[in-house]
């Protein structure tokens, strides 16, 4: 292997490190909140299972939906953590 590819290869290797990284810190910042996605406008799979994409809920504020929030903003939205949405999609 030349040497050329080979410190080709070891940036290439740094620099998608560095962007997986900047995602996970990202995602750290924020939290799932229940309850306050609108119809269309989830961010990916419902607790019920019944889809597993973003964009497919069918109502407002549904309590199985979630959208990603800044983290301690979900009680100021009137949302709910995941067992709070469990508990409320059995009554």
């Amino acid at each position: 292997m030349s040497q050329q590819l080979m410190i080709s290869s070891a940036l290439a290797a740094v620099l998608a490190l560095g962007m997986a990284s900047g995602a996970s810190a990202q995602d750290k910042a924020k939290e799932k909140c229940f309850g306050i996605a609108k119809a269309g406008q989830n961010d990916c799979a419902n607790l019920s299972g019944s889809h597993s994409c973003a964009g497919q809920a069918k109502g407002d504020n549904e309590p199985g939906e979630w959208k990603f929030v800044p983290k301690g903003t979900c009680k100021d939205m009137k949302g709910m953590t995941a067992d709070e949405a469990k508990m409320a999609m059995k009554k």
